[in-house]
């Protein structure tokens, strides 16, 4: 019976926990319970994951009432998926941040940062779950206006202009995506989404049905920072505290994407959205110019956080381009990338927070030397560097190779081509900083002092990150599985409503 309940507990733990954070006033025991109900939710995601492996798509009525009429909670493969990677990513980050917001957040607002975490938590695990349209923009927000928190806790004051840009451009998105919302429900008068994807088919032409669509498309990309509606993103990842940083490139867009997916593919039909609107063009379009242009703005920058925060837009920009592919081929190498793509940057996000804890900056400069000062902190960067550049047997070749394969499958030649030579871009941004690493003397930041290395419960987590980069670029039975077998399902025309097995009142699992 408790595994039928199973679909609610990532959102319903960290929802209770994060006010219990604040009342326990101590950090360490507001870290350490963090921690655990993350922890806890990171299990029950994998089952999840399995269980839809298994089982196909799992519901859960909230309150007994059963779809379209009440709340639905629906897990397919794809939302397991990256449910599994937020939470797995949202554990290793709480571990890291116990030593990483002492140095950068004031003891006053560190249980305040816990508890936004969690919410943070709630709204990305509620977004991933549910079956409802509306339900969906509210835990979009959910998220969003923790986040906007957690961005503003650093101690460096830009944080605050970085906080509020995001703010400003965060709720034009949400009302964008509310707007479209809107639409659908004034002409199919229904926001479940089998039975929105059911009813919009009826309405093929709607002038309603086309706006909304718009709306939702331009809100979504800004949520996701998709070229040219990222410029809020590079401010929030350079000033956010190093643990936010690590955290929101490994989960938030990754999880908007994921929300561009089930809008497309789940309610309106990539055919509609590509074939009768003609979205995949644009989309290939700014996909292409998000890879390019960002890689080059990457490689001019001296800020390291800044670097990977272009970086972050560039891979994006990978993850629409597999979209626009319109294939199954190519949906699975964009949940493949999202997948790949949270490990690399969150490993890369530590190792520079690790350099901040020590020497205070993240500038280039700082970084000089650091080979024989930092080695463990630097190897973790060396080989999370050559998983985003794409280097065999690491998790960042697999997720690029399907990509170019998608391609090649429908004679895009080009297209692969521009794959290829993006990653060559990221070869001249990330040899860059380990060239100051390895190749350079200590810069006058560090020359003359003793750099010890990061502390051990930054290192874990870390390199945790980093081994699943090596494992995972070798193994790839369970993300590639995971991410072909949610490809297949999405890219089939609106599926019927699964059969349901007994339940109790209050929810259960459908096959």
């Amino acid at each position: 019976m408790f595994e039928q309940h199973l679909p609610v507990l990532p959102i319903i733990l960290p929802l209770i926990a994060a006010p219990i954070c604040i009342l326990l006033m101590k950090s360490h025991l507001a870290w350490l319970f963090a921690t655990l109900i993350s922890a806890l939710s990171f299990f029950i995601s994998v089952d999840l994951l399995l269980a839809s492996l298994e089982q196909g798509v799992l519901s859960y009525a909230l309150g007994g009432w059963e779809s379209p009429w009440g709340i639905e909670l629906r897990i397919d493969t794809a939302s397991a998926l990256i449910l599994s990677v937020v939470t797995g990513i949202s554990t290793l980050v709480l571990v890291y941040a116990k030593e990483s917001i002492a140095k950068e957040v004031s003891a006053s607002r560190h249980t305040l940062f816990y508890s936004a975490h969690l919410l943070c938590l709630t709204g990305l695990s509620g977004i991933l779950t549910t079956g409802d349209a509306f339900n969906l923009f509210v835990f979009l927000e959910i998220s969003s206006l923790s986040t906007y928190t957690l961005v503003s806790l650093a101690s460096d004051k830009r944080c605050l202009t970085a906080a509020f840009r995001y703010l400003v451009m965060g709720t034009i998105g949400a009302t964008f995506i509310l707007i479209g919302v809107g639409m659908m429900y004034m002409k199919t008068g229904t926001l479940n989404m089998l039975d929105l994807a059911h009813r919009i088919a009826e309405y093929d032409g709607s002038r309603t049905i086309n706006t909304g669509l718009a709306f939702i498309l331009v809100g979504v990309s800004i949520k996701l920072a998709l070229f040219p509606l990222h410029m809020w993103l590079p401010p929030a990842y350079t000033h956010a505290p190093s643990a936010v940083s690590a955290f929101l490139a490994s989960t938030a867009t990754k999880v908007a994407v994921y929300v561009m997916i089930r809008f497309i593919f789940t309610i309106y039909g990539a055919e509609y959205v590509f074939y009768t609107m003609g979205m995949d063009i644009l989309l290939l379009v700014l996909a292409i110019v998000a890879i390019f242009k960002c890689s080059f703005m990457a490689t001019v920058q001296s800020n390291i956080k800044t670097v990977l925060a272009y970086s972050s837009v560039a891979q994006i920009g990978y993850m629409i381009l597999g979209l626009s592919l319109v294939s199954s081929a190519g949906l699975m190498a964009s949940l493949l990338h999202i997948f790949n793509h949270a490990l690399m940057k969150g490993a890369l996000f530590m190792a520079v927070g690790a350099v901040f804890f020590r020497i205070g900056s993240v500038d280039i400069k700082a970084f000089q030397g650091l080979g024989k000062q930092m080695p463990l902190t630097m190897a973790a960067f060396t080989i999370a560097g050559l998983s985003l550049i794409g280097v065999p047997l690491t998790a960042g070749f697999i997720s690029k190779w399907y990509l170019v394969t998608a391609a090649l499958e429908q004679d895009h030649w080009v297209i692969a081509f521009l794959v290829l030579i993006g990653s060559l871009l990221a070869i001249v941004y990330i040899g860059r900083i380990l060239e100051a690493a390895y190749f350079k003397k200590p810069s006058e930041l560090t020359a003359g002092k003793k750099i010890k290395e990061a502390p051990v419960l930054m290192l874990v987590p870390m390199w945790v990150l980093v081994i699943a980069n090596i494992y995972f670029g070798i193994d790839t039975s369970l993300s590639v599985t995971a991410a072909e077998t949610a490809a297949q399902w999405l890219t089939q025309s609106v599926p019927e409503p699964f059969v349901s097995l007994p339940s109790v009142d209050t929810g259960g699992i459908e096959k």
